[in-house]
């Protein structure tokens, strides 16, 4: 019992020792925080990337002329995987240009054919979309009329009326009533009513409201969903400028390709379309580049559906890549492998009179979990992740050599009281165990106290930065203009919590190892002949 009566005495009684708990709590705190942000952010890139795929996905991604059959495989795993697939749905992706029509605003981007009622239901692409969040069931990417606001009867400014009635329905359902008034507040901020776009004749764009009934206006045309970032400019509080109406002429051109992936001898496809809806992945790279169009649309423009032969019949409708999403509870990567066989025997039970083209095409197809597709990007992340935080860890260093001076010094300082205990009868190792004791009591506090600390921190972080950031706007280090993601991750795993104090009360115990051997060697003679 001496042994902890002396350390928790020492402990309690020495200034010291308060240096000592500081140390481990500063860096018990700083790792803690430095490994939930990190971890946070590779938390978050994984959500969102899983959200942006299928769990398994037949891609032909060295290819962008696509592969035929499609059709026949998602048949021949609805017969065969019935427990494994869940649902399918084709996407054709190819590059192109998009034009805001009204303001010459142009720039290239990746252009993603989707059959939208399917697409939403094989990841969380719809959880994205602005205008569906406000007006539930309105976005649609088949042809459709521009929107336009007017008056009601009692002069009241109105949508058309199935755009009312999704408003009404969305109202109806949400439960937070900060949100329902931030949006009656600003309505136009938070989904803007549609309105008819103009130039004058001198070239300065202007915004005119029709002052009749509510209505649709202008020739139909398919709808086109546009990344944010690519369409509008975000602001500090992370938010976008939507200047651009709902309903509003955008203009998309392509060029077909062959199944040869030559050009079809076609000049550029150029499409009219209207912007129905923005997509909020949360991931810069996709928001700033990806349009979305009907499938059978763009199908049909790139020349992918089934086209005549020279020498008669037809060719097979083609596709970029398959969707298919699993049925809940099976194995992501056993699943990969059952679909991989499945692949491998459709090809075998294909028609061996396949031509070339289809032959050449069918041989880039491969079968990725939506891991596989990210790879790159999640394992590039991770390095930063144990990079920084073992960067970090260096630095926590420090606090194994401060507490080794803090024992070294209260030895030298404890000479007396060493010898007395050495003399009582006390042995090098009970003595040896009381500095341990005291590194190990030092530790636990400093731990607990650095925990509770970084949790804090993370827990606050960006209303720490916002407070920063209201002294001096230079101070904000995090700005949603800039990061992929809208604010800093604010997690704190129990896991990585409980790892980190751990090392840091054996890192103290460590740090305490020499000078506890030194006391432990203190013969009671050498110690009193000077007392």
């Amino acid at each position: 019992m001496y042994k902890w009566f002396f350390a928790w005495r020492y402990l309690h009684t020495k200034l010291i020792a308060i240096f000592g708990v500081a140390s481990v709590t500063l860096c018990v705190a700083m790792v803690l925080v430095v490994l939930s942000v990190m971890g946070g952010f590779l938390d978050t890139l994984r959500e969102r990337s899983r959200g942006l795929h299928s769990e398994i996905v037949l891609d032909a991604n060295a290819t962008l002329q696509g592969f035929p059959y499609y059709q026949q495989f998602e048949a021949h795993l609805q017969e065969h995987l019935p427990d494994v697939v869940r649902t399918t749905t084709p996407a054709i992706y190819s590059y192109g240009i998009v034009r805001v029509r009204a303001t010459a605003y142009t720039r290239a981007c990746r252009v993603l054919g989707i059959r939208l009622s399917d697409y939403v239901q094989v990841n969380e692409f719809g959880n994205g979309l602005h205008y569906e969040s406000f007006y539930p069931g309105t976005t649609k990417l088949g042809a459709q009329r521009m929107p336009v606001a007017g008056f009601s009867e009692g002069n009241k400014l109105v949508l058309p009326p199935d755009l009312e009635q999704a408003s009404a329905a969305w109202r109806a359902k949400q439960t937070d009533p900060a949100v329902i008034s931030e949006y009656d507040a600003h309505p136009f901020a938070m989904a803007e009513y549609p309105k008819e776009l103009a130039a004058t004749s001198g070239g300065n764009l202007v915004f005119s409201m029709d002052f009749e009934s509510p209505r649709y206006a202008g020739p139909e045309h398919h709808g086109v969903i546009i990344g944010s970032d690519l369409l509008f400019a975000r602001l500090p509080d992370g938010k976008f400028d939507r200047y651009l109406a709902r309903g509003a002429n955008i203009s998309l051109t392509l060029m077909p390709l062959s199944q040869t992936g030559n050009p079809t001898g076609e000049p550029p496809v150029k499409i009219p379309l209207r912007y129905v809806d923005d997509s909020h992945t949360g991931i810069f790279e996709i928001d700033d580049l990806c349009v979305y169009v009907d499938f059978d649309m763009v199908q049909h423009k790139l020349g992918m559906d089934p086209q005549p032969k020279v020498d008669g019949g037809t060719t097979a409708a083609r596709t970029n890549q398959l969707l298919i999403s699993l049925q809940p509870g099976v194995e992501l990567y056993e699943s990969k492998a059952r679909i991989t066989d499945a692949w491998n025997e459709f090809l075998f039970g294909l028609d061996r009179n396949l031509s070339d083209a289809d032959v050449q095409s069918l041989s880039f197809v491969k079968v990725h979990t939506w891991e596989d597709l990210q790879r790159t990007f999640i394992n590039a992340v991770e390095k930063e992740k144990v990079l920084v935080t073992f960067l970090f860890a260096l630095i926590s260093i420090v606090a194994i050599v401060l507490l080794g001076c803090i024992f070294y010094m209260i030895v030298e300082k404890k000479t007396r009281d060493i010898g007395t205990l050495k003399a009582l009868g006390a042995s090098s190792g009970g003595v040896a165990s009381i500095f341990i004791s005291y590194a190990l009591v030092v530790g636990v506090t400093g731990s607990v106290l650095g925990t509770i600390v970084g949790s804090l921190f993370v827990w606050n972080i960006n209303g720490i930065q916002d407070f920063l950031a209201s002294l001096n706007p230079e101070l904000r280090v995090w700005s949603p203009e800039v990061y992929s993601f809208d604010k800093i991750p604010e997690v704190v795993k129990t896991a990585d919590a409980i790892w980190v104090a751990s090392i840091a009360v054996v890192s103290s115990v460590v740090g305490a190892l020499i000078p506890a051997a030194i006391a432990g060697r203190v013969w009671p003679v050498q110690a009193l002949r000077y007392e």
